[in-house]
């Protein structure tokens, strides 16, 4: 996995408990992302430009640790495989402190044209991926 992001908790992401909310870190998941397809040349406007975009079908995240106010959290992703039009990344989030695993999960998103209909994810976007990652993504 490549760390791509890093953000540092803030007060409003927490909950009663004083721990970050369950729910932000489908948040920290998806800047996790937007900062992966950047860093493996794919920003989000080139998506556009190219005619296709990505949409969210699964989301799964697995609790092992906690974070709280001011904590500084390191997001990692990773390609774990690619279908057809399918995505699927492998993400984890730790503490930047000492790599304790605070998340882990992943994402699967679909390729989708302008009408909004899946279309084969585009070789150029493979073979960048697979540049970019020590470990080639499974196909599906």
């Amino acid at each position: 996995m490549h760390d791509v992001y890093e953000n540092v908790v803030r007060f409003a992401e927490t909950d009663a408990q004083g721990i970050v909310f369950y729910g932000n870190y489908v948040t920290f998941q998806d800047e996790t992302f937007t900062e992966f397809m950047d860093a493996v040349g794919f920003p989000y406007d080139e998506l556009r430009r190219q005619s296709w975009d990505v949409h969210v079908v699964n989301v799964e995240l697995d609790f092992r640790s906690q974070a709280r106010f001011r904590d500084r959290l390191v997001g990692a992703m990773r390609v774990a495989s690619i279908g057809e039009s399918s995505l699927t990344f492998e993400y984890e989030c730790r503490q930047a402190e000492d790599d304790t695993v605070v998340v882990e999960g992943s994402v699967t998103h679909v390729a989708v044209g302008e009408d909004g209909s899946a279309v084969r994810v585009p070789d150029d976007f493979r073979e960048a991926v697979v540049a970019f990652q020590d470990e080639p993504p499974e196909p599906v």
